[in-house]
């Protein structure tokens, strides 16, 4: 039920913590054990974008996911756009806000349309009209 938690309502560790009364560090070590698992067990339920897109219009946008601002990343992070830290995403949906797929991950400092090339969403998308 906490690792469940935590993906679904993503809260800092000490929260759940409390909340579950437990530590922070047993928070940690279930999340380090049973994250793998849970990967695992809903991966074959990850639909294939294709496939789920197939005739209705998909809208792709990059957003960036704000993070700390750790230092030691120098600033890979920082988005001078959204003058703040984080990861970019690439996120796919329909026209009725229907998620299709979401990218790997990206440092906050590279342009959308870099992220947009290390997706796989280029490919995926290959087969349809775009615009820009």
């Amino acid at each position: 039920m906490l690792v469940l938690f935590l993906l679904r309502q993503n809260p800092v560790q000490s929260a759940a913590a409390e909340l579950f009364g437990v530590s922070q560090a047993t928070v940690s070590r279930r999340w380090t054990v049973l994250l793998p698992v849970v990967e695992k067990a809903l991966a074959r339920h990850v639909p294939d974008p294709v496939g789920a897109s197939a005739g209705r219009v998909v809208l792709v946008d990059g957003t960036l996911v704000p993070t700390w601002d750790w230092a030691s990343e120098g600033t890979t992070m920082f988005s001078g756009k959204h003058r703040d830290t984080g990861f970019n995403l690439q996120v796919a949906a329909t026209l009725t806000g229907d998620l299709l797929a979401v990218s790997s991950p990206v440092p906050g400092s590279r342009h959308d349309m870099h992220a947009w090339r290390r997706s796989h969403f280029p490919k995926a998308f290959a087969e349809r009209e775009g615009i820009g």
